[in-house]
C-alpha cells in the first residue's frame, strides 16, 4: 500500500504543477478560464487518481459478487466526480471546456511522459 501512495503522491504531484505552470503562462498570455479549466481538470484527475488507490484494498479479500459491486460503485462515483469539472465549465464562462477535459487527461499525459523520459534516457 505504501508503494500505492508513493505512486500517487509522484504523479499527482508532477501533474498539479505541471498544470500551474501551464495555467499561470496561459493567465499572463490572457486567457484566463484555459488556465482556470486546465487547473479544475487537473484538480479532479488527481482526486480520481487518489481514490483509485483508496478502492483496491476495499476489493482485496471478498466475494466475487461484493467486489463486483464495490468496483461498480467506485466506477460510478468517480465518473460523476469526474462530471463537475465538465459540468463547472459548460455553465460558467470563467471556465475553458476543452482545457478543464484536458485537465481531466493531466494524471495520463503526466505518466506517459515519465515513462518515455525513461525510456529515452536509457538508450542513452
Amino acid at each position: 500500500m505504501e508503494s500505492v501512495k508513493q505512486t500517487q503522491k509522484k504523479y499527482g504531484s508532477r501533474a498539479i504543477w505541471v498544470a500551474i505552470i501551464i495555467g499561470f503562462c496561459f493567465f499572463l498570455a490572457g486567457h484566463k478560464p484555459v488556465g482556470k479549466g486546465l487547473v479544475l481538470g487537473t484538480i479532479f484527475s488527481v482526486i480520481n487518481f487518489v481514490l483509485i488507490g483508496q478502492a483496491l484494498p476495499l476489493r482485496i479479500g471478498k466475494s466475487k459478487r461484493k467486489a463486483f459491486f464495490l468496483s461498480l460503485g467506485s466506477i460510478f462515483c468517480r465518473y460523476i466526480l469526474l462530471a463537475v469539472p465538465i459540468v463547472v465549465a459548460v455553465k460558467f464562462e470563467g471556465f475553458d471546456l476543452v482545457a478543464a477535459i484536458l485537465g481531466l487527461f493531466m494524471i495520463q499525459f503526466v505518466i506517459l511522459a515519465d515513462h518515455i523520459f525513461k525510456l529515452i534516457l536509457s538508450n542513452r
